[in-house]
């Protein structure tokens, strides 16, 4: 593996930078990991487990936010101490391989999702939380490399780019599987009207499971790049010290962000709009599902439309992060996602925002009700402010937390992105199950969006 030289920890002026094949090779871990959050988490798999593996849409909503909640904790406990033995044993690649082996073993596990077969939702709910664990883990120490690829000036427009590749590519797998991978059980045909490529069986949904192995093929192909051209940092110091140095500056870091007041406050708000947008994202296709009966081909294109949203607005909002600052764009960012989410609890099949409208009609054209096209522009208003949320969130995080310590401070941003993310999804399905209503389940997140927007004005330095 490559290294990044000495002078590489020196000042941001003497810094030298790897060129620019290192650059492309880094984001290229964007597009491999994002199929895992398109294809299983939102689009394909998880409103296939709630709608055909699960009782009913409701129960899978529930079990669904519960598996989310049990890899959310897990995650946020051990975030900022892998990030803290990782500062102090300075390399990042070992760790990402490691965490990207059980993404792919986990994701490919979720082929066995029979429909009907309640007996094995205890086995998928494991594997789905253990590959997200896998990807989350990953990305913290993705994240931590971006400081020594650019200088401080291009690092919005490095995040952004980064998460407008991801979202690329979470389109184009959702092409890949909506057009020659999953057909409609109904005429057995794919959204390209093709007969599934491998003899992929559509009543027994395998189209929708073969997006667990494809993700997993996708991540090692996609991000070998990254361990070919991208230098780590070199190794400082063995494992076992690395393990005794880490936790101990973990434990100063953490007794000192008190009096880091910009940092404690963004590091708060950043744990409480996360929390939502993830579980927006987790939940908007089990949510279609359940409100319009869509099956994978709408939701798939759903997703796609989404996307390319969610692809535009991170790169223009990587540029807006460059030239306005971080906090701003996360802010309009809030905004966009507040005011989107109120009004998506305003839209059923019937309705649209107390405006009654003919509800979707069997075997009509595709999102021909009002209601549909209403949800697909809410939907892609989300995308286009989910992207630059999440990019100048990492810009905004580098621009506050101290240089030499940058992977533990990704792993306390992992942290407050996961410590209550299991709250989220909890209450989602704590409400969903209390009141067999997904809409209800929904609503919470409005709470988490103000009060995210509210703490971020807390924050000094953008």
């Amino acid at each position: 593996m490559t290294t990044i030289a000495p002078d590489a920890r020196m000042a941001d002026a003497q810094r030298t930078y790897p060129p620019r094949a290192a650059v492309v090779s880094w984001i290229f871990f964007d597009w491999a990991a994002q199929p895992y959050f398109t294809l299983i988490t939102t689009f394909v798999f998880a409103p296939y487990f709630a709608t055909s593996i699960a009782p009913n849409p409701a129960a899978g909503q529930s079990l669904w936010a519960f598996a989310m909640a049990a890899a959310g904790l897990a995650i946020a406990l051990l975030s900022p101490v892998l990030g803290a033995i990782a500062d102090a044993s300075g390399r990042r690649k070992p760790w990402i391989a490691g965490f990207g082996v059980v993404l792919v073993l986990a994701s490919c596990t979720l082929w066995i999702g029979r429909p009907g077969d309640h007996a094995i939702i205890p086995l998928l709910l494991t594997a789905v939380a253990l590959a997200s664990v896998g990807a989350e883990f990953a990305t913290v120490f993705n994240n931590a490399m971006m400081p020594t690829l650019v200088p401080p000036e291009r690092i919005g427009r490095l995040s952004g780019t980064g998460w407008a590749t991801g979202y690329v590519g979470g389109i184009v797998s959702l092409i890949i599987v909506l057009g020659l991978l999953a057909a409609n059980p109904e005429t057995g045909r794919t959204l390209l009207g093709l007969t599934p490529l491998f003899g992929l069986d559509p009543v027994s949904h395998q189209g929708d499971r073969i997006v667990g192995p494809l993700t997993g093929i996708w991540f090692v192909i996609f991000v070998t790049p990254l361990f070919l051209f991208t230098p780590d940092y070199p190794a400082k110091r063995p494992l076992r010290d690395a393990l005794h140095e880490g936790l101990s500056e973990l434990r100063r870091s953490i007794k000192g962000l008190p009096k880091q007041k910009s940092l404690a406050a963004f590091l708060l708000a950043n744990m409480i709009y996360t929390d939502g947008l993830v579980s927006l994202f987790a939940f908007g296709g089990i949510y279609a599902a359940g409100t319009f009966g869509w099956h994978t081909i709408q939701i798939g294109t759903f997703g796609i439309m989404l996307a390319i949203a969610g692809a535009f607005g991170a790169w223009f909002g990587g540029k807006l992060d460059d030239r306005l600052g971080p906090k701003r764009v996360i802010a309009g960012s809030l905004l966009v996602l507040l005011l989107s989410v109120a009004a998506i609890l305003l839209v059923d099949k019937d309705s649209v925002l107390f405006v009654k409208v003919a509800p979707p009609q069997a075997g009509a054209p595709l999102f021909s009700s009002a209601a549909e096209r209403a949800y697909l522009v809410l939907g892609c208003l989300i995308g286009a402010a989910g992207g630059p949320l999440q990019a100048a969130s990492r810009t905004l995080l580098i621009r506050l937390a101290p240089k030499d310590r940058i992977a533990q401070y990704f792993g306390l941003f992992a942290l407050t992105g996961k410590v209550t993310s299991f709250t989220g999804p909890l209450l989602i399905g704590m409400i969903t199950a209390a009141t067999a209503s997904q809409k209800a389940g929904m609503a919470v997140l409005v709470v988490f969006f103000v009060a995210g927007l509210g703490l971020l004005m807390r924050v000094r330095k953008s």
